[in-house]
């Protein structure tokens, strides 16, 4: 069986709508938020973010491109692994 689980990691200077911009592609997308976490360290937004796209009927691929549009278009960082590598390269 395929892993479905995916980290989204968002990165950048804080700014009004990020959490609606990105939460609203991930609708969009048909991707499940599972756990969301996020900080501002001196005016510095981070965002860590659990997700399944088992039931979306766009490929990981679509998926990452469309997020890394929404985070070209806030002037932010943005890494989408699948957590099954995220895991092993945590596991050494």
């Amino acid at each position: 069986m395929e892993e479905t689980k995916i980290i989204v990691t968002l990165s950048g200077a804080d700014k009004v709508g990020i959490v609606a911009a990105l939460t609203a592609a991930l609708a969009k997308y048909e991707v499940n938020i599972e756990d969301i976490k996020q900080t501002i360290m001196q005016d510095y937004f981070v965002m860590f973010l659990l997700a399944d796209i088992g039931k979306s009927k766009y490929s990981f691929k679509e998926i990452k491109d469309g997020l890394m549009e929404i985070a070209n278009e806030l002037k932010m960082e943005l890494w989408v692994q699948k957590k099954q590598i995220f895991d092993k390269m945590h596991t050494i």
